[in-house]
Order: C-alpha cells, then sequence, then structure tokens
C-alpha cells in the first residue's frame, strides 16, 4: 500500500525564555499515513498535533527528521506538495466579504483550477456541503458550522488526494458536527486520504482508520482502533441486564477472565430474576487515552472547550 505521508524522527525545537531550556513542541517521532485512509491524530492541547500538521504542510520548517508528503520531500518540494494538498486550519482562513461561491472561485483561482471548470465545481461543492442556499451569502454571515463546512469545500477545490483538517468540528454545535463527520467519512469512500487532528476522542473512534496518540511531543502509541483497544482490555466484561417480577429493570458490570467465566458470574447473581440481556463490553477510545496517557479522558474537554464532541453520532 503506498503511503501518503511517511515520517522519519520529526522534530521541532523552539527556542524559550533566557535561562530556560528549550521547548521540544514534537519530539523524534515516526509514523506514516497510508493512501486512502482517515488517520487520527489525538493528543491535548499543547501536546505537539498542530506543530506536526504545520510541519507537514510548510507552514513550519522542522528542527530535524525527515518527511515525504504524496511521495514528495518534505525539505526540498514544498512548492509542489503545496498544490496537491488541502488544509483546513482550526482558524478558517476564508474571506468574510466574499460569498460562500466566490470564495470557492477565488480557491480554484489560488490552486490553477481552469477557468472553464470553476463554477460547475464551485455549484457542486456547494450542493454536496448543503450550502446552495447560501450560494451568493457572504461568508461573515454564514453560522459556524456552514463556515466550516465552506471551509472544507474551498479546500477541496482542486481535488487533492490529501486533506489535512485541524480539530474541525470544534465549537460546533451537535448537529453541525454530525454533518461534518458524514461529510469526513464520505471524503474516504472517495479514496481521498484524511489526515485529522482531534480532542474528541469519540469523534476519533468514529471516523478512524488508524490512530496516533501524541503527548508532549512523543507518539505514545499508534494502531488501529480495535488493536488499540484490545491491547487496553486486562478482563473481560459483560453487562448483565435484570427484571424482577415488577418489571424493576437493573443493569450490572460483571468481570471475568474470560466470556465465558464472566458470563457464569453474570448468571450467578440473577437471584430468581428474569436476564433480559447479557452484552460484552469493550473498551472505548477513552479508556485506551486513560491508560496509555495517565490523563484524564476529559482534559481534553476542558483544555479545549465547545460544543463539537458533545455527540459524536454521525
Amino acid at each position: 500500500m503506498m503511503n501518503a505521508i511517511q515520517v522519519s524522527e520529526l522534530t521541532k525545537v523552539y527556542q524559550t525564555a533566557k535561562n530556560q531550556p528549550p521547548l521540544h513542541a514534537v519530539d523524534n517521532i515516526n509514523f506514516t499515513v497510508h493512501a486512502g485512509e482517515v488517520f487520527g491524530f489525538l493528543g491535548p492541547n499543547g501536546a505537539g498535533k498542530t506543530t506536526t500538521m504545520r510541519m507537514l504542510t510548510g507552514l513550519v520548517r522542522p528542527t530535524a527528521g525527515n518527511a515525504s508528503v504524496l511521495g514528495l520531500d518534505l525539505a526540498t518540494a514544498i512548492t509542489r506538495i503545496k498544490k496537491q494538498i488541502g488544509v483546513v486550519p482550526e482558524m478558517s482562513n476564508l474571506y468574510d466579504e466574499l460569498s460562500a461561491f466566490d470564495n470557492l472561485v477565488f480557491a480554484m483561482q489560488l490552486y490553477g483550477v481552469p477557468r472553464a471548470q470553476r463554477q460547475t465545481r464551485a455549484e457542486e461543492l456547494l450542493a454536496r456541503f448543503r450550502l446552495s442556499e447560501k450560494r451568493d451569502a457572504p461568508f461573515a454571515k454564514l453560522s459556524r458550522g456552514m463556515k466550516r463546512a465552506l471551509t472544507i469545500a474551498a479546500a477541496l477545490a482542486h481535488r487533492p488526494p490529501l486533506i489535512f483538517l485541524d480539530e474541525p468540528t470544534t465549537g460546533l454545535d451537535v448537529m453541525s458536527a454530525r454533518n461534518l463527520r458524514q461529510m469526513i467519512a464520505g471524503l474516504r469512500k472517495e479514496g481521498v486520504t484524511v489526515f485529522l487532528t482531534t480532542h474528541y476522542l469519540e469523534e476519533a473512534e468514529r471516523l478512524c482508520d488508524r490512530i496516533a496518540i501524541i503527548v508532549k511531543g512523543r507518539i505514545v502509541a499508534l494502531d488501529t482502533v480495535e488493536n488499540l483497544k484490545s491491547a487496553a482490555q486486562t478482563k473481560t466484561l459483560v453487562e448483565l441486564t435484570l427484571a424482577d417480577a415488577n418489571n424493576c429493570i437493573e443493569t450490572r458490570p460483571i468481570e471475568g477472565e474470560t466470556v465465558e467465566a464472566a458470563a457464569r458470574a453474570a448468571l450467578a447473581q440473577t437471584d430468581g430474576r428474569r436476564v433480559l440481556a447479557i452484552n460484552t463490553l469493550r473498551p472505548t477510545l477513552e479508556d485506551v487515552f486513560v491508560k496509555l496517557t495517565g490523563l484524564k479522558a476529559d482534559v481534553m474537554l476542558i483544555e479545549k472547550g465547545g460544543k463539537g464532541g458533545g455527540n459524536a453520532g454521525g
């Protein structure tokens, strides 16, 4: 499988105040992103997520290490790389005074999309991102969710095979965040590679094929979501749901060495009540994060705030 991104010992060091040690914002990291996958880059605020993305998109020069993007060397071919990728920063970079349509056309001009294709392509993107009714509305007048959607549409104006999304659902209401997640899932179906930084663990669990977790500039885990969850599971848990003669329902977790042992332990605790269900419980990505980092999962939300992760449905 071709790699869309290949990173080797990538490092970014910032000099701090006098007599203070330098800050290793990104510290000797290694990873690959396969073509066509949604790759999640997770970590608390200040962990190095955005710095890594800014290096890979040519906005920040690495202190050390190597990287290739779409087979091009980051150190020598950044101009060519920028023409072939889409970038959606955490803060939107479109123009307030331009309409939704004109922002898309302008993005196409910047990327060299032939003039004859611009109008049709802009109309297609507006329809895809449910913005056709806002075609002529100034960007400044759009809702926050619409602004994020249009920013992603602009990053796709030149049909890049790789797109970088930095915290795309931060601060969005639940429905806007759900719509954006559906759009991101749609990109994968089209074969677009997505590099996604997010602090919403449930969002990453639903969207990503593989996930890297970065803490204090270092990657502490990298694998598929299922493999990460399997590695975090030390005991088997089942959830026992019971009902008594008055149809009062109780649900309780039961632990065992195996599924069979946990189920036997559960059935031994029925006390004559009807068994409505016995379900195996699997660790969540939140469980993985807590185990690997020693941090509470809500540190991600406390530091970033916003509504977008409140419900990762979609």
